[in-house]
């Protein structure tokens, strides 16, 4: 800021007859109305300063007549808008006690328009840099990647209650798993799991319930997780989607007892090629479809027995696991193929997880947990408002649900 003195008579002294030629000279030459050189700028520098010079002046005039107070010059600053930068003078008096309210003292920003920008940029992913660079580019205003990191913190707030806000007593389908990313943590890059809970509600459509931040994927913070939920209002839900990790179903029914818990077919799959050698995994999977694809669970079992019959002895790990982890990878079975499709496989919350990528790819690390936080919520936003259709064919589903699970969810 700059502090001058200057003839009070000055800014009368502004032809406003001349400034308004110029306007319409420049609407008849193609010139912007905003942004960067755009004509409203000094049009709204005008009135600006004439509001302050009327502020002042009912400032005086207010003063007890014992205090000897007047003018003492003017106070330049910047001013950013979505309309441009410009130089502001602002009347200051002796005394000190005027304090405007139209532009507050070390007020810099005319609007809140201009935050609304930088954080519409910022939800589509853009570094500082390049939103810097644009609104540069369109308003001629230069904003630091500080003040931007700044404007961004404003979200904190916001994410803190979005995270705790209440949710529904019952959610019919749920699925659960985490992504990956590389954070800095007292001064080392480390790499963290992000939780993610996604909630089919009993409208059909699907909600982001919250996320959690952790150093690794594991048992024992999922059923914090799950405490969570509970504690924010969730009563009951009728199935949960997971992917293989153990303990999972666990601590699953250890907060939602009557949940009926379906592992992740293709998960299991992809971690049962891992025992078997490559030049045979073609002809192991087309028994292992027999299994998982089966129309009954006793066909499934069946199958299941003639695999192990055939491959057991050469792959024994690859058996164990689906023997071992057969009660929660076939609940499924007992559904019609339209629940079937819906539930055997987490890939709903992995297509939430890759669109969530779409944003932060630009990242190679994020400088803090808060950094990680408000461009995933961004992005979660984003990303809700294309769900505007419920899941496929969910009325027939809530119809089988309903019979399913009668007295425990109902159809609205």
């Amino acid at each position: 800021m700059k502090y001058k003195q200057r003839d009070d008579t000055t800014k009368s002294n502004n032809n406003f007859e001349t400034f308004k030629e110029d306007f319409l000279a420049g609407i008849k030459a193609g010139k912007p109305l905003s942004g960067k050189d755009g004509l409203l700028t000094p049009l709204i520098k005008e009135l600006l300063e004439k509001a302050l010079e009327g502020e002042i002046e009912g400032h005086l005039a207010a003063e007890p007549e014992d205090i000897a107070n007047r003018r003492n010059g003017y106070t330049d600053k910047t001013m950013n808008t979505a309309d441009g930068s410009f130089e502001l003078s602002t009347p200051r008096d002796r005394a000190g006690t005027f304090e405007p309210t139209i532009v507050k003292k070390r007020q810099t920003t005319l609007t809140d328009e201009l935050d609304q920008k930088i954080l519409a940029l910022y939800a589509l992913g853009n570094s500082y840099t390049d939103i810097s660079k644009h609104i540069t580019d369109l308003y001629g205003i230069e904003v630091s990647t500080a003040t931007i990191s700044t404007i961004t913190d404003k979200l904190i707030p916001i994410i803190t209650e979005w995270r705790s806000r209440p949710l529904d007593k019952i959610y019919p389908i749920m699925f659960l798993d985490g992504m990956y990313f590389k954070v800095r943590d007292n001064g080392k890059v480390i790499t963290k799991v992000l939780y993610n809970i996604l909630g089919v509600n009993q409208e059909g459509m699907r909600e982001i319930l919250g996320f959690y931040l952790a150093d690794s994927e594991g048992a024992n913070f999922w059923l914090g997780v799950l405490n969570d939920l509970k504690h924010r209002g969730v009563e009951d839900v009728l199935i949960v989607c997971v992917d293989g990790l153990n303990g999972f179903p666990e601590a699953i029914n250890t907060i939602f007892p009557k949940a009926e818990v379906q592992l992740c077919v293709v998960h299991q799959i992809r971690n049962t090629l891992k025992y078997v050698v490559s030049k045979e995994q073609k002809e192991f999977m087309q028994d292992l479809k027999l299994v998982y694809k089966a129309a009954t669970i006793d066909l499934a079992e069946s199958n299941l027995l003639k695999l192990d019959e055939k491959w057991g002895k050469r792959y024994p790990a690859a058996i164990k696991s689906w023997r071992n982890n057969w009660n929660n990878l076939s609940q499924y079975f007992k559904y019609s193929a339209e629940i079937r499709r819906l539930i055997y496989t987490t890939n709903p919350i992995e297509g939430y997880h890759r669109q969530v990528r779409k944003y932060t790819k630009t990242k190679a690390a994020f400088s803090s947990e808060n950094a990680l936080f408000k461009l995933v919520y961004c992005a979660c936003q984003q990303i809700h408002k294309k769900w505007t259709m419920p899941m496929a064919n969910w009325g027939l589903i809530a119809s089988q649900l309903a019979i399913h699970f009668e007295g425990r969810f109902n159809l609205i």
